[in-house]
């Protein structure tokens, strides 16, 4: 590519929407004189030395930063790593890494990619991104709980009867199952994106909001988490579907999936935190492809109001007087809390409501995207929303005996059809411990 092409190729997709809008053209004139386009090959220290020349020249003398994002396939992480860390490193700056996952499919090569990594980069280098971090609500989820009095009391055991992580999409593979195929929805959701929120959620107060001290916290929950076994998980994948006079191929129908792979489409796992305050309390996450909508929304579940004398009025279904918090990450970001009401009138009826925060409403800026949040952070060097090496050998530590389980057992998934609610085994496993799906329920 030229620098011409690839400039044409960025101005398509770039925009002035966060913020100041005026001037936009000049500004995305000055932005893309900066962006040039350079060809080597990943493994090549050569190359990788007449990148550096390059940059030098546009450095012209400056203090030199450098962020090198890593959006390539894993297998050449570390080769990109050694070159650009020998070759391309600022002579009078920083420079850092940004790994984008996937961070190794268990444990063990997680550790081997670490090891390999830190030969050549020291911890506060490695910047390993998850987009769901940057995202607006679960930033939020602390704000929320330790600066609002009436949240951060109910937040243990002796309040909250369980916690759901949910994941959902409304589209399959699509064309694109070589590389999900190797992985699967356990390791591409869960063990990443959806546990590092229960991290957060989680967490003691740390003791401030420097990066470290939020990390060491979140270390501290994954470690005292169980680790997981096959009789907590219910694993199922998708088949096809012809619906609305169309036709949705089923996961081994894809052409670029294996006919015979048993790699889940959808799980849906309960996992417990053994200490202090979380103890018994059920963590349920879900997450999978080709559901019936598209969603990803923490609810928490409140429990019971003890002697609650309003009992006659709710009949025999409990549930439907439970208190719930929702936080939806996406799509139409939102925190509302549900709350039993008097129906206005002379008889005594209830109703559920909902407190609502829409924040389309209330925050009518555009809301930036996590990758937007994430890049400054890195540029910026807050460590805050990064993953650090032993909170990520933590996290696979949980999930790597069930996958290696999962793999040699040769688990055969339970089938769902395209655009369902998923496989009937997740009722069930959430049945076991007493708990309905809250995003089931207020679809009824």
């Amino acid at each position: 590519m030229t620098d011409e092409e690839l400039r044409e190729m960025i101005s398509r997709t770039l925009t002035c929407r966060i913020d100041k809008r005026e001037n936009c053209g000049d500004k995305m004139e000055e932005f893309l004189k900066r962006c040039f386009y350079h060809s080597g090959q990943y493994d090549s220290e050569e190359h990788f030395a007449e990148l550096d020349k390059k940059l030098k020249q546009k450095e012209e003398g400056k203090l030199s930063n450098r962020l090198f994002y890593l959006s390539i396939p894993p297998n050449i992480f570390v080769d990109v790593v050694r070159c650009a860390s020998c070759r391309a490193s600022s002579g009078n700056g920083w420079t850092r890494v940004i790994v984008e996952k996937p961070f190794g499919r268990d444990s063990e090569s997680s550790g081997q990619l670490t090891r390999s990594l830190k030969q050549y980069l020291a911890e506060d280098q490695i910047f390993r991104i998850d987009h769901y971090l940057g995202k607006e609500l679960v930033e939020n989820l602390s704000v929320l709980r330790f600066s609002n009095l009436v949240f951060e009391p109910l937040w243990s055991r002796d309040y909250i009867r369980n916690v759901q992580f949910i994941f959902s999409e409304d589209f399959g593979t699509e064309g694109r199952g070589g590389y999900f195929d190797n992985y699967g929805i356990i390791r591409d959701i869960m063990q990443n994106h959806l546990l590092q929120i229960l991290a957060l959620f989680a967490m003691e107060t740390p003791v401030s909001l420097d990066a470290e001290d939020i990390r060491n916290e979140k270390v501290k929950v994954l470690r005292s988490m169980r680790k997981l076994r096959l009789e907590d998980v219910v694993i199922g994948q998708y088949k096809g579907q012809s619906k609305g006079g169309k036709t949705y191929l089923g996961y081994t129908e894809d052409p670029t999936v294996p006919n015979d792979s048993l790699t889940p489409t959808f799980a849906a796992a309960a996992l417990f935190i053994d200490n202090a305050r979380w103890d018994g309390v059920p963590f349920l996450m879900k997450a999978g492809k080709a559901l019936n909508t598209r969603r990803a929304e923490i609810r928490v579940q409140f429990r019971h109001v003890p002697g609650n004398v309003y009992k006659k009025n709710f009949g025999m279904d409990m549930d439907k007087a439970t208190n719930e918090l929702v936080l939806r990450v996406q799509p139409d970001e939102a925190i509302y809390l549900k709350i039993n009401n008097k129906i206005p009138g002379l008889g005594m009826r209830l109703d559920r409501s909902d407190l609502n925060l829409l924040y389309k409403m209330r925050y009518p800026k555009e809301i930036p995207d996590a990758y937007e949040r994430l890049l400054l952070d890195a540029i910026e060097g807050e460590r805050r929303l990064f993953i650090r090496s032993d909170e990520l050998d933590a996290a696979w530590s949980i999930f790597t005996p069930l996958l290696k389980e999962l793999e040699t057992k040769k688990i055969t998934p339970e089938l769902y059809p395209y655009g369902s609610r998923g496989p009937v085994g997740a009722h069930y496993l959430a049945a076991e411990y007493n708990v309905r799906w809250g995003d089931l329920a207020e679809d009824e």
